[in-house]
């Protein structure tokens, strides 16, 4: 590592708005945070960098008084401060907007953003001035929207901006951005940075988690890296490269980590053989147009589009989520009908949504549970996976994917991110699918299980899986793909040799004009 990257504690100005000293978090069989320090200064960006699992998320609950931590001391304004809820630590002016929208869809904008501080007259709520101090907020970051208007007419990006209004509107001293941008388009993540950038200028400190790595340099003045529950460091954003930063993170150099990205299948997709999947004018009115597509045993097929280019749309077809309205499907030459779900995992279809928490996980059960949850549908509720069989099953698959806390009776809902997706994928191998379909894999979890997962998709291709492989990260699709069907408008487009296209192939056809039957040619 370079000498950026083993200095820690650069110099800085200004009292500290948030000071946490030696805070360690420790849960049945897992210690979550230990001695960890971390401190945010007033008017910057600081971004909390790690793996999933490395203890961001139990850093910021022990700050918002989510958890309770077991020992160390934290400092708000300079005062010792110890919350029980986070009612109180916004009350404190530390305020906080979750990955996922934490407001009420049914109501105005202006009713969330003064949600519980609306404005009087008479006894009653005063409409009139709360939509003016709403108007009023939403101006102060140069959001302008109808206060009036509900909130569920927005895009998410819009109502993640109204979160921080809220925020605004409480006189937060401290705001949390918790992966903020994992569901933005590129104006929509300018747009947030314009308002980011703003807030820090008038002196608010912002704490910004994201896995995006070239979003955090663009838009952080500093950064604490966590691993395994440990302080690694804190680094001023312009002195720690990409590398060193990549280093820190997982815990050994890139070379090593880049060998496990970069184990792409070495096999050949035997192209001549039936297809182990064909579907033929498969498409849904208003959800995708018509299309045909293939996917051969030992072959990747990534599915590459701007977000509502339609590739959800065609895969949540292709396993019964949605039902077809025309079309035809086969499995190894055979006609299949998938009206529902069911149908398509006897057929041999496994599907990893990329809702993980609505609809890939229960949170409430057991990692055991969980993993063997696909298996003992397809057997039907009255005939239960025998006890032994379970057992082999979770051993094995825990043992082979890696999966962290090693305990298979630790709840879903207590491991990180990466990890929770490793159980999701371990739950539809248990079934031995001919056919694998991952939608977007990755979202959201560190680079580390990033490389576990690619390395895994691309030995189960190489071991005869069919496999169709979505992500918003062009570079992924193109790394792991033996083929890439770009979609753009809800139709396909073009279909790319995936080992010679580049992004910018990519890029230019979805950017095209053009007709589909041109785009195909030029693809050819």
């Amino acid at each position: 590592m370079t000498e950026a990257a083993t200095a820690q504690k650069p110099s800085s100005t200004g009292a500290p708005v948030v000071e946490m000293r030696g805070i360690s978090i420790e849960f049945p069989g897992v210690k979550a945070l230990q001695d960890v320090d971390f401190r945010l200064l007033p008017g910057e960006v600081h971004a909390l960098m790690g793996e999933n699992g490395a203890g961001k998320s139990t850093l910021i609950k022990a700050l918002t008084g989510v958890y309770t931590i077991d020992s160390g001391q934290i400092r708000v304004g300079g005062a010792p401060v110890s919350f029980a809820r986070p009612a109180e630590a916004q009350a404190a002016g530390v305020s906080t907007v979750y990955q996922e929208v934490n407001l009420c869809a049914n109501l105005t904008v202006a009713e969330n953003i003064l949600l519980g501080r609306e404005p009087r007259k008479a006894g009653a709520i005063d409409g009139r001035a709360m939509r003016a101090r709403a108007r009023e907020v939403l101006t102060s970051i140069g959001l302008h929207i109808d206060p009036a208007s509900t909130l569920s007419t927005h895009p998410i990006a819009v109502q993640q901006l109204v979160a921080i209004a809220r925020a605004v509107a409480v006189d937060a001293s401290v705001l949390i951005l918790d992966e903020p941008t994992s569901s933005l388009d590129a104006d929509e993540v300018a747009e947030l940075f314009r308002i980011m950038r703003t807030l820090r200028d008038k002196g608010t400190a912002i704490l910004f988690v994201s896995h995006f790595l070239d979003q955090v340099y663009e838009i952080s003045d500093r950064m604490t890296v966590l691993r395994n529950g440990k302080l690694v460091g804190e680094y001023l954003t312009a002195e720690l490269s990409r590398l060193d930063l990549i280093s820190a993170m997982i815990g050994r150099e890139l070379g090593e980590m880049d060998a496990l990205a970069r184990m792409t299948a070495s096999h050949e997709a035997d192209s001549s053989r039936v297809p182990t999947l064909r579907a033929r004018g498969l498409g849904r009115v208003g959800s995708i147009e018509p299309m045909d597509l293939d996917v051969h045993a030992g072959e990747v097929v990534g599915l590459a589009g701007l977000l509502g280019s339609g590739r959800t749309e065609l895969v949540r077809l292709l396993f019964g989520a949605d039902r077809p309205e025309r079309g035809t499907i086969e499995v190894d030459g055979k006609p299949v009908s998938i009206r529902n779900p069911r149908n398509a995992i006897a057929a041999g279809i496994a599907f990893a949504s990329e809702d993980r928490k609505g609809e890939g996980l229960i949170a409430d059960l057991s990692i055991r549970d969980n993993l063997v949850l696909a298996m003992q549908a397809s057997r039907g509720w009255a005939r239960p996976v025998p006890r032994r069989l379970k057992d082999e099953l979770i051993e094995k698959y825990i043992e082979l994917l890696d999966i962290r806390p090693a305990n298979p009776d630790a709840l879903i809902r207590n491991l990180s991110g990466g990890n929770q997706q490793k159980v999701i994928l371990a739950r539809w191998l248990v079934t031995q699918p001919k056919l694998l379909i991952l939608d977007e894999p990755t979202r959201g979890i560190d680079i580390g299980a990033k490389a576990q997962i690619m390395k895994l998709v691309a030995t189960l291709a190489a071991e005869g899986m069919a496999v169709i492989f979505i992500s918003a990260e062009l570079e992924e699709v193109l790394r792991i793909s033996d083929r890439v069907v770009v979609l753009r408008d809800r139709q396909k487009i073009a279909e790319l040799e995936g080992r010679s296209a580049s992004v910018n192939d990519v890029m230019s056809l979805i950017a095209s004009h053009s007709d589909g039957s041109t785009l195909e040619r030029n693809a050819s």
